[in-house]
């Protein structure tokens, strides 16, 4: 055992002590943060060329001005142009394009056509769509006589979300977020994945790098393969835990000043308060509550994201991640070290690669299925099945697995990987010590049969 510590110790040290560890220690949580934070700055950003649009056809001077312009896009309203006359002169006019409205639209959908040199973006048509699809609502609900319309649509138009709330044993109620469990499924089975094959990898190439370089007779010598190779694959898991707990803490940081920077003491009681004022009669009250609501309205949402972390439970979450991210590692480990120990150089592990590859593959593509939908029969046995269950167990537990099922994942997973070791032990100190030897499938069996 003494001897399997000093291996530990020599790879978590000559790792942990490269600059390559120190930098990506340091940038993956800017990185992270900026997937977030950089695509909200760019949608924020307001810097798109203003472009024309020539408004022709008979539909131009049925809906005359009806769709409003934006600080981006100008229609022209062109009603005695045809389509015909305007397409060859267009770009000569300054126009981006041209759109032709059917006075069909008001029971043909797509009666729109909209004619440009470029491919135009969503955005300038979702708002044709929905500046038209306004007005002729608003136009079928005046031939019922309605007064008002403009008025009335403003006063009934509502947004709904639902909000889920999560029942105890005991009683217990705690906010929640779908969005938010379907984001941790997914980063949580990514998450393993890339570590198990990115440190997995690690161990097979320095199991070669000692291998070729003739280091590993010098090893054996002193100690036995078994130890040799359980002492490597324990130094790498350290150093990937060591990373994945300074990514947690450096994280956790971040979030915390950007909460307390970014979101001020809003009340979140401003929305339940103008619900209660209208309900007792308080018209004057109720407006000011109202308006209250909708000016920290956004800020409230943040906070109930806020709060819906603080619902999780993350020692649950983190406690088991390790036990999946170690039982995960370690299996896939064992048999990347038995690669290794078989060929000469790395070129010849794409042979054996894919055995060990399809599996992994196959757990990230079913955690991704995981959290759509958890309780499915194939996402339920799968999370039992060890060279699955690491990524789609964790896809399963942010939204509610039994205690005895997660002890059974974990069960099958940890015997799996003594077996696995034992296995990958018998072709370990084999493969370890034979040179210059094209190793097949049928050679491989042999040796576990020794």
């Amino acid at each position: 055992m003494n001897k399997i510590f000093l291996v530990v110790r020599r790879e978590y040290l000559s790792r942990v002590r490269k600059k390559s560890f120190i930098i990506m220690t340091i940038l993956a949580p800017l990185l992270l943060a900026g997937m977030v934070l950089i695509p909200t700055w760019l949608m924020t950003r307001d810097d798109s060329p203003e472009r024309k649009i020539a408004v022709v056809g008979e539909g131009a001077g049925l809906f005359y001005k009806d769709i409003a312009s934006t600080k981006s896009i100008k229609f022209d309203y062109l009603p005695e142009t045809s389509p015909e006359e305007i397409k060859k002169t267009y770009e000569e006019l300054g126009y981006y394009g041209f759109l032709v409205i059917s006075p069909k639209v008001v029971y043909i959908p797509n009666a729109i056509r909209f004619y440009s040199r470029k491919q135009p973006n969503m955005e300038m048509l979702m708002h044709i769509s929905n500046e038209l699809k306004n007005e002729i609502e608003k136009r079928k609900l005046e031939t019922f006589n309605i007064e008002n319309i403009e008025e009335i649509l403003k006063e009934v138009e509502s947004d709904v979300k639902v909000q889920t709330i999560l029942i105890s044993d005991e009683g217990e109620e705690k906010k929640t977020s779908t969005g938010l469990s379907m984001g941790i499924a997914y980063a949580s089975g990514l998450l393993i994945y890339m570590l198990t094959f990115i440190f997995g990898a690690q161990v097979m190439r320095g199991v070669i790098e000692e291998k070729t370089s003739r280091i590993v007779e010098v090893l054996i010598s002193s100690l036995k393969p078994f130890q040799l190779m359980m002492g490597k694959i324990l130094g790498i898991a350290l150093v990937g835990l060591t990373q994945f707990f300074l990514w947690i803490v450096l994280t956790l940081i971040i979030v915390t000043i950007a909460q307390s920077v970014f979101l001020p003491d809003i009340s979140p009681m401003a929305g339940q308060q103008a619900v209660q004022s209208i309900m007792a009669g308080e018209n004057a009250q109720a407006e000011l509550n109202i308006q209250q609501a909708a000016t920290g309205a956004e800020l409230n949402e943040a906070q109930a994201i806020f709060e819906s972390l603080k619902a999780i439970n993350w020692p649950l979450i983190l406690g088991s991640f390790i036990i999946f991210f170690l039982g995960g590692y370690l299996l896939y480990s064992a048999l990347f070290a038995a690669v290794g120990s078989a060929v000469d150089n790395e070129t010849d592990t794409q042979q054996f690669m894919m055995p060990i590859t399809i599996p992994l593959l196959l757990g990230l593509f079913i955690s991704m299925s995981a959290f759509q939908n958890p309780d499915s029969n194939l996402v339920f046995w799968f999370s039992f099945i060890p060279f699955t269950s690491p990524m789609v167990m964790m896809a399963r537990l942010p939204f509610g697995v039994p205690g005895i099922e997660l002890l059974i994942s974990m069960a099958i997973l940890i015997l799996s990987f003594l077996a696995t070791t034992w296995l990958a032990a018998k072709i370990y100190r084999t493969g370890i010590l034979m040179y210059g030897k094209k190793v097949s499938y049928r050679e491989i069996f042999k040796w576990l049969k020794n």
